[in-house]
C-alpha cells in the first residue's frame, strides 16, 4: 500500500498514533482464537488502504472529491480509532468513566490539529458530520463503513472463523452516491447481503463468544478492583501511567490535555504487568482474579435468552462467601449477570441499493433473503459468570 503524502506519513509516525501498536484488536480473543493477535495498527493501517480504493473507485464513477476531501477522509479513517483504551474496549467500563473511545479519538484528533497547524480540521469535520457532504462521513461511520469492510476481513483472518470472510475489494467496486448519500448499486445487492450475515455470525462466534466475554469481564472487575483498592490509598504496583487513571476518578468533564497526554502512554503492556504483579497482591479479590486471567483458568458463562433468576445467582453468591470467606461485595466480583445484544442491521440507518432504474431501495426490502428483516431485530441474550466450583475450591 501507499502512503498518499507526508501529512498522513508523519502522522502515522507520530508517538500518539504508534501507541496502536500496543493495543490488541480484539482484546481476550486470543484466549479462544490464538491466532487473534493483531492491533490497532493493523486495523488503521488497513483502514487508510481500502479509502483509498474508495476514493478511487468514486472518481472513477465521476463523483467529484477533490484533493482536500480525498486527504481529510484519509486522515479521519487513520485516526477513526486512536482513542481505544488497552484491550480495546476494557477501559471504557473500568478506567474512565462516561466518555467513549470516540469522544477519545476526537480530542486526540483536535490536538494532532494544533500540532500540524490546522492541517486536520477538515478531517475532523467529515469525523463529527459537520461537513456538508454527508457521504464523506458515511465512508468513516455507517452501516457499510470502511471501519466494518476491514475489521471483519481481517478479524477472520486472525481468529480462523471463515464466516466472517467478506469480499471487501467487491464491496468497494460496487459503491456509488446518489443525492449525497453513500449507496450500492444493484449487481452488489448479494455481497451486501453475505457482509451482514458475515457480521451476525462474527458478533456470535467471535466478538460475544462466552470465553471472550469471560475473560473480558474479569479484566473489567480486575481493573475496577484495583482502583477500588488505590482510592482507598493503597499502593499497587502499576505504571505511572496506570497508577494516574487507578487514583484519579476520570469522568468526560475533568478529562483535561494532561490526561490525554497520560492515556496516549497506557497500553496493553501496562496492563498485563501490572495484572502478573497483582498475582501476589494481598487483596484476595485482587489476587485471585488476576491469577484467574493469567493462568486462563476464566469464570464459567452460561448464557440463555433471558434473565437469570436472583434466586440463582444469590445461591451461587452465597455459596462462595461461605468457600472463600468473602464479603457479598467481595463475592460480586466472581458472580455477576449481563446482557448482551447483537443486531446485525439497523433499518434506522439503512443500507440503500441503487436499482437499474435509478430508484432507491432499503436492503431489507430489495433482497430476496427473507431472514435479513429478521437480521434488523435486536437479539438479546443474558449471561451469568461464576467460578468452576472444583477450581476455586483448589486455590
Amino acid at each position: 500500500m501507499n502512503i498518499p503524502n507526508s501529512l498522513l506519513f508523519d502522522i502515522i509516525e507520530h508517538p500518539y498514533f504508534q501507541r496502536l501498536r500496543r493495543v490488541s484488536q480484539m482484546g481476550f480473543s486470543n484466549m479462544v482464537y490464538p491466532g487473534a493477535n493483531h492491533t490497532r495498527f493493523h486495523h488503521a493501517i488497513g483502514c487508510l488502504h481500502l479509502m483509498q480504493k474508495a476514493v478511487q473507485v468514486l472518481r472513477f464513477k465521476e463523483i467529484e472529491i477533490s484533493n482536500d476531501e480525498a486527504n481529510a477522509l484519509y486522515i479521519a479513517i487513520l485516526l477513526h480509532d486512536i482513542g481505544h483504551g488497552a484491550f480495546s474496549h476494557a477501559l471504557e467500563h473500568s478506567i474512565v468513566d462516561g466518555i467513549s473511545h470516540e469522544e477519545i479519538s476526537l480530542k486526540f484528533m483536535k490536538k494532532l490539529n494544533i500540532e500540524f497547524d490546522g492541517q486536520l480540521t477538515m478531517a475532523i469535520r467529515v469525523f463529527e458530520g459537520k461537513y456538508p457532504r454527508k457521504f464523506l462521513n458515511q465512508l468513516i461511520s455507517s452501516q457499510l463503513d470502511i471501519d466494518r469492510l476491514d475489521y471483519l476481513k481481517r478479524d477472520s483472518f486472525y481468529s480462523g472463523v471463515a464466516e466472517g470472510n467478506i469480499s471487501s475489494e467487491r464491496l468497494i467496486a460496487m459503491i456509488h452516491v446518489v443525492n449525497d448519500e453513500l449507496v450500492i448499486e444493484q449487481k452488489g445487492i448479494y455481497s451486501v447481503e453475505k457482509f451482514l450475515i458475515a457480521r451476525r455470525l462474527m458478533y456470535w462466534q467471535v466478538y460475544l463468544h462466552k470465553t471472550g466475554l469471560s475473560a473480558e469481564n474479569m479484566l473489567v472487575n480486575v481493573l475496577r478492583r484495583a482502583k477500588e483498592l488505590s482510592q482507598k490509598g493503597e499502593r499497587l504496583f502499576a505504571s505511572k501511567a496506570l497508577t494516574y487513571f487507578l487514583t484519579t476518578k476520570i469522568t468526560k468533564e475533568n478529562f483535561t490535555d494532561e490526561t490525554l497526554k497520560i492515556f496516549s502512554k497506557l497500553d496493553d503492556y501496562d496492563i498485563l504487568s501490572a495484572i502478573k504483579e497483582w498475582t501476589d497482591s494481598t487483596d484476595k479479590v485482587l489476587s485471585l482474579l488476576s491469577k484467574m486471567i493469567v493462568d486462563r483458568n476464566l469464570l464459567k458463562v452460561e448464557i440463555q435468552q433471558t434473565h437469570f433468576s436472583e434466586a440463582d445467582i444469590d445461591a451461587k453468591i452465597s455459596e462462595l462467601k461461605s468457600t472463600m470467606n468473602l464479603s457479598d461485595s467481595e463475592a460480586r466480583y466472581f458472580v455477576f449477570q449481563k446482557q448482551i445484544q447483537n443486531q446485525a442491521y439497523n433499518p434506522s440507518m439503512p443500507i440503500k441499493i441503487l436499482n437499474k432504474n435509478g430508484a432507491l431501495k432499503d436492503i431489507a426490502k430489495a433482497s430476496d433473503q427473507l431472514n435479513l428483516q429478521a437480521l434488523s431485530k435486536p437479539v438479546i441474550k443474558y449471561f451469568v459468570c461464576y467460578p468452576k466450583q472444583m477450581k476455586l475450591a483448589q486455590s
